[in-house]
């Protein structure tokens, strides 16, 4: 599997939170605190996931 695999997860959780800051103090629009809850949701579930198929 690819060694940089195991890291999805957390660069989904990253770009969920930039989305977030974004949010905060730029665009305040809704779809960007949709994207941000899909990526962090998606990164989470990644996280699990992924480092539960690698052990």
């Amino acid at each position: 599997m690819n060694p940089f695999m195991k890291y999805l997860g957390v660069v989904l959780l990253l770009l969920g939170v930039v989305c977030l800051v974004v949010y905060k103090f730029t665009l305040p629009h809704n779809a960007l605190l949709i994207a941000a809850m899909v990526l962090e949701v998606g990164g989470i579930l990644a996280y699990i996931f992924i480092n539960k198929k690698i052990d």
